[in-house]
């Protein structure tokens, strides 16, 4: 951030405030409950509710936050929140996906019409769910074999495939599905397309059980003779047919739903890493404090301390790269050396690392499932999974920094 100096990297009055106001939201709203959620494995409705009530699950809240120009204030939201709890705070974040993609692509009727379809009102709460991902087409976005075929005669486009791993899949209102419309041109024959609530052909289809994030409905969602209205292309018919028509002619596409949806969320995917991270960290740091072996605390013991100091330090370092990473994206500076992927890969492994860590200083108290710290262990492997795995953030930073279309 730039201040009178010319530089600075403490946030405004105002980021600060909102964090804060964020902070105590997780504090005295969803740490109380992530146990008991995490447990049931369930959406937490009533805390949707309660942050609906406050304004914080909203489009004004996402919008705001996101345009914020320093591109710090949703990461720092997205930090407390996940500090908070990890699932319980995907259940409230996880809509910002698919508004991510129809913000990107969508023209400005779409987005009038859409966007604020995505969460409804306190009482009347809506979800939204982005859909890419497929069995055999995870971080291999081009093997996507869901389709979209147009029918000129009705003005419809009909889907068919099988989406899986999807956050708030089949549970959402409205739908945001990747599909193919071109199989030769594989990803850059791709189209998003917008199913809204009530459309026939779309269902939930296997609700996963998973390690960690429990409290975020992760499911299939099947299209089978999904039938919607033309004007719920991403873009429109115009714009479609040009991007085709100039990658059949070996040109570049500078729109690609999947990807730049991906591409923007990345460095706030790694800020939510970043909570849980610190979460672990805080934990340990004053359990080391207080439990005492031999006649003094354990933090005395030089092998706890720097073990500690190593986990405060890598989380310093992964919050200036998410900054970073936010700060540009906000701003429009090329990702040159995939800074967006640099945030992600380094985050998620922190976090990883941090409360694994975090689980050996508390010992045998630190594996049972009624502490937090072994929560925080399960919610942290997701960071170096979805929307792309650490080894694809290596591919796509390896690629950058090399010019050469590594595989």
């Amino acid at each position: 951030m730039t201040g009178a100096t010319g530089f600075s990297l403490q946030p405004g009055e105002d980021q600060l405030a909102v964090a804060q106001w964020a902070h105590e939201f997780a504090e005295r709203v969803i740490r109380p409950a992530a146990h008991e959620w995490d447990e049931r494995e369930e959406t937490p409705w009533p805390i949707i509710e309660e942050a609906a009530k406050i304004g914080m699950y909203s489009l004004e809240f996402i919008v705001n936050a996101a345009l914020d120009p320093s591109g710090l204030q949703l990461a720092m939201v997205s930090e407390e929140l996940c500090w908070g709890d990890a699932g319980i705070a995907l259940s409230i974040l996880g809509t910002a996906l698919a508004v991510s993609a129809i913000f990107q692509s969508g023209t400005p009727e779409q987005q009038g019409e859409w966007l604020p379809q995505c969460y409804g009102t306190p009482g009347d709460l809506k979800m939204a769910a982005f859909g890419v991902s497929e069995a055999d087409a995870g971080s291999d976005v081009s093997s996507l074999k869901t389709r979209a075929v147009y029918d000129e005669a009705a003005d419809e486009w009909v889907l068919n495939g099988t989406k899986t791993w999807i956050t708030n899949g089949g549970l959402a209102n409205t739908h945001v599905i990747v599909a193919q419309v071109d199989p030769e041109l594989k990803a850059r024959g791709h189209a998003g397309f917008i199913v809204p609530e009530g459309t026939r052909g779309i269902s939930q289809g296997r609700k996963f059980q998973k390690l960690g994030i429990r409290a975020s409905h992760t499911a299939e969602v099947i299209l089978d003779d999904c039938r919607v209205p033309g004007s719920c292309l991403l873009g429109g018919k115009a714009k479609l047919d040009e991007k085709l028509a100039r990658a059949r002619e070996g040109g570049h596409s500078a729109s690609q739903t999947a990807l730049g949806t991906f591409e923007a969320s990345r460095p706030y995917v790694a800020a939510e890493a970043l909570g849980v991270a610190r979460a672990a960290y805080e934990y340990a740091l004053d359990y080391a404090k207080e439990r005492r072996q031999f006649g003094r605390a354990i933090i005395e013991n030089q092998a706890i301390s720097f073990t500690l100091a190593d986990m405060r330090t890598r989380l310093d370092a992964a919050r200036l790269l998410v900054w970073r990473a936010a700060w540009m994206g906000r701003n429009r500076q090329p990702y040159a050396a995939a800074e967006g992927s640099q945030s992600k890969l380094f985050a998620g492994e922190t976090a990883v690392w941090i409360t694994e860590r975090a689980v050996q200083i508390l010992g045998g108290a630190g594996y049972v499932r009624d502490s937090p710290v072994e929560r925080w262990f399960r919610d942290a492997k997701i960071f170096t999974i979805f929307e792309g795995t650490s080894e694809i953030q290596r591919l796509v930073i390896a690629r950058a920094i090399s010019g050469l279309h590594l595989n």
